[in-house]
Parts: structure tokens; C-alpha cells; sequence
């Protein structure tokens, strides 16, 4: 291939993000190696220096940087080449072929993140190709290890090497800035916050013995109480500012009564019965306004004929804004009871700091893109890598734009079997983010 084609090909987010598929860089184990690999030897074909950062030896991360005019802090890039697991999943098409059909690319990542990956890389060679210079450097991070924690990603470069984003204010990443349809409007939630993890143990105890005996009030009978409780019973609404922010933003250009129905989310009173009303809508909207657990491990017993004396139940929890570990114990408490032990097992750091200085930007370049189209600030239910960057005071926009037909449900195929993105919104996400790359000031 000559010098032209490569370049032409690192300009084309289509083709990048099938070659990216094309890695199978799922996490467990992650081996990002190769996919990381490629990405270097793309961006040395293209004039771009890069450095390479490993924890360990099949998990690197690599670092570049275009030269802007300094008219404004360096602006962070940064995403992950790992990806869920595809295993007991039924797929169409093999979800490591990068197939085009239906006029969407098939494949684990198209989504989740290869797709932003590559409109990324795209609209960051075109700049350095065509022009003109952003306003200031731009910093590309692309990282490992997203899916399973970060360990040798983000939190590996943040704590090791954090150096290396001196002076950012600003970065952009996943998650946000796909369509959002309600009432016949069509939004694109820019993620601006983030909910923190936190990982909670149950600790169910009951007299143990033979599997031939009875055994009423075992801690096997307990775990069905627990499960049951845990399971019909919702924890308790809470209005945050930054979910009153979203969904005021929202209210404001729905018509009436739907504007209506939409602010009564932000009375407690009537919160989980407008949620129920919104269906599928509210489901997405559920959990900017609480606290969520959701079961995740059961072990217990070890003999076939052995009651057990001791069940353990892993909870991943996640927590609002301005939220602890110790807020969720005493949710957990009210509705489970005190007969059972609670032991926080992690707990994510969140930054309390909030800083909306390049929202407008991205507002602007959402209605430049799409006229017809509402951006409003989102606050994202599951931690990102964020998380990491925000110890080094950079604020993370969630603005890898998407524009999605109505009945392409983002949130149903992200993670799932069959996750694809269709052309036209790799398109839309390369064209905004270079806008982005011009104006960022």
C-alpha cells in the first residue's frame, strides 16, 4: 500500500474501526497488545510521535500529541481498546469480523469503544493532514483495561505518569452525545458527571449440618428473605443537581403536557410513579436518580450434603454525586434489616469538582451538526475511566456524537449480542469531534 492510501485509509473512521474489531481484545484477559500496536504504527505513518506505557507487557497504552498555536490548555482524547466478553452470546454476524451489513458495522466494540476510537483517530490525522492548527496541543490517550477496572490503564497512567497531562483542563471520551428520542424531541445527552462504584458484601449466616436434616432458619432460608427484600423493594429517590439540571433541559423543549409529566420527576413525591408511566424511557432515567445494587455473586457451601453456615453475596453498588459508602449501608439497612453483616469492599474516589467551562462548545457543535437536535447535560449511571482523570483536576466530557435512527436502541445493544453502529453516526462523531479539534478555547 502506497504512502497515500495509508493515509487516506487513517482518515477513514469506517475502516478503522473494522480493523479494530478485528483484535479480539476481550477483558478477561484483555491482550490489547496487537490492537495497540496497529494503533501505533498508525499514527507513526501519519507524522505522530508516540510513546508506549505498560504495566504489563500485553497490556501498553499509547500516548501522542498534535501541536496547536497554544491559544488554549491542552485538550485531552483518551478511550479504551478493551471490550466486554462475547461468550453465551447468539451474534449474526461474527462479533470479530468488522462485517458491514444493513448499513451499520457489526462487531463487539462498535459501540463500546472502538467506534469513538476511531473517530478519534480520524478527525486527529485529518487535522494534522489538512489543518488548520487547534487552538491548543491536542493529547491523545488510548488505553487498556477500561472493562475490568483500569488497573493497567488509566489508573496506571494517572498515578504513574500523570506528568504527561500537565495543564489539561478538559478532555473528551465515552460516554454521551448518542440520540436520545422522548416526545417526539431528539436529544444527545452530553455526559458531564459520572455515578461512583462501590462494591458491597452480604454476609448471611445459619447453623450448619447435614444436607438429610431439617433446616428452617439456615442461612440458606435467610438468602431467600434477603433476595426477596433486596429484590421488591426500591431505594429511596433522591433529586441531585446535576439530574435536576438533565432533566430541567429536557422539560424545556417538550411540549405540553409532556414537559409536564417529564418535571414531575423532580418531585419525590411522584418520581417512581412517572418513571413506571415512561416505560423503557424511564428505565434509562431510574438510576440519576437513585442509588442502585444489583446482585452479583452467591457462594455459599462446598459439600454435597453439607448445609452451609455461611453465604456471601457480592453487590455492585452505584452511588449519585455527593453519596458515600456509608449512605448506601444505611439504605441497604432499612430495607434488608440489621440481622445481616455489610462489608464495603471497594469504593471508587468521585470528584466532588464540576466544571461546565466547555459544555457550551459542545452544545454549539450539536446544533451545528444537527439542527433539529437538543444536547443537554447527562449524568452517567456507571463509572468511566473519568474517574482516574478527575484526580488530576481534568474534567471529562462524555462527547462521542452518534446520531441514531429513533428505533436504534443504544442502551438495549451496547454490551449485548449483535452490537453494531450504523455508518452515518462514525460519520457524525468523526465530523463533530474535528469541529471540536477547531474550537476548543
Amino acid at each position: 500500500m502506497s504512502d497515500l492510501s495509508k493515509i487516506n485509509t487513517y482518515k477513514n473512521p469506517v475502516k478503522i474501526l473494522q480493523d479494530l474489531i478485528r483484535f479480539n481484545t476481550s477483558n478477561p484477559p484483555g491482550n490489547e497488545e496487537g490492537c495497540i500496536g496497529y494503533i501505533n504504527d498508525m499514527l507513526n505513518g501519519s507524522g505522530f510521535e508516540t510513546k508506549i506505557l505498560s504495566k504489563a507487557s500485553k497490556r501498553p497504552n499509547i500516548i501522542s500529541r498534535l501541536n496547536g498555536l497554544k491559544k488554549a490548555p491542552p485538550l485531552l482524547l483518551y478511550g479504551h481498546v478493551d471490550v466486554v466478553t462475547v461468550k453465551n452470546q447468539k451474534w449474526k454476524y461474527p462479533p470479530f469480523d468488522g462485517v458491514i451489513e444493513d448499513g451499520c458495522v457489526w462487531g463487539r466494540g462498535a459501540l463500546d469503544m472502538k467506534s469513538g476510537i476511531a473517530m478519534m483517530l480520524a478527525a486527529l490525522i485529518r487535522m494534522k493532514e489538512e489543518g488548520p492548527k487547534p487552538p491548543g496541543d491536542v493529547v491523545l490517550a488510548i488505553v487498556s483495561d477500561e472493562e475490568q477496572g483500569g488497573s493497567y490503564g488509566s489508573k496506571y497512567l494517572t498515578e504513574e505518569h500523570g506528568y504527561l497531562f500537565k495543564g489539561i483542563k478538559y478532555a473528551i471520551s465515552e460516554l454521551g452525545g448518542f440520540t436520545f428520542y422522548l416526545g417526539g424531541k431528539r436529544f444527545y445527552p452530553i455526559m458531564i458527571a459520572e455515578k461512583r462504584s462501590c462494591h458491597i458484601r452480604i454476609t448471611v449466616k445459619g447453623l450448619s449440618g447435614h444436607g438429610s436434616m431439617p433446616s428452617n432458619g439456615g442461612a440458606s432460608a435467610k438468602l431467600g428473605i434477603l433476595l426477596n427484600r433486596l429484590t421488591t423493594n426500591n431505594l429511596p429517590v433522591h433529586i441531585g443537581p446535576i439530574a435536576g439540571m438533565q432533566i430541567k433541559a429536557m422539560a424545556s423543549v417538550l411540549p405540553f403536557p409532556k414537559n409536564l409529566t417529564i418535571s414531575l420527576l423532580l418531585n419525590p413525591l411522584f418520581t417512581n410513579k412517572i418513571l413506571k408511566l415512561l416505560g423503557r424511557k424511564g428505565k434509562i432515567l431510574d438510576p440519576i436518580l437513585h442509588n442502585t445494587v444489583n446482585i452479583t455473586s452467591i457462594h455459599g457451601g462446598e459439600q454435597s450434603y453439607g448445609l452451609p453456615g455461611r453465604i456471601d453475596i457480592g453487590l455492585a453498588a452505584t452511588l449519585l454525586p455527593g453519596f458515600g459508602p456509608d449512605d448506601i449501608l444505611a439504605e441497604l439497612k432499612k430495607i434488608i434489616g440489621e440481622e445481616f453483616e455489610l462489608e464495603v469492599n471497594m469504593s471508587e474516589y468521585l470528584s466532588p469538582k464540576l466544571d461546565m467551562g466547555l459544555f457550551e462548545t459542545l452544545k454549539e457543535i450539536i446544533d451545528t451538526s444537527d439542527p433539529l437536535g437538543n444536547a443537554i447535560p447527562m449524568l452517567l449511571p456507571s463509572p468511566t475511566d473519568g474517574r482516574f482523570f478527575s484526580k488530576l483536576g481534568i474534567q471529562t466530557y462524555g462527547f462521542l456524537p452518534m446520531s441514531l435512527p429513533e428505533r436504534f436502541d443504544f442502551t438495549r445493544i451496547i454490551h449485548s449480542s449483535n452490537e453494531r453502529i450504523p455508518l452515518e453516526a462514525i460519520k457524525f462523531g468523526t465530523d463533530s469531534i474535528y469541529r471540536l479539534l477547531q474550537r476548543f478555547i
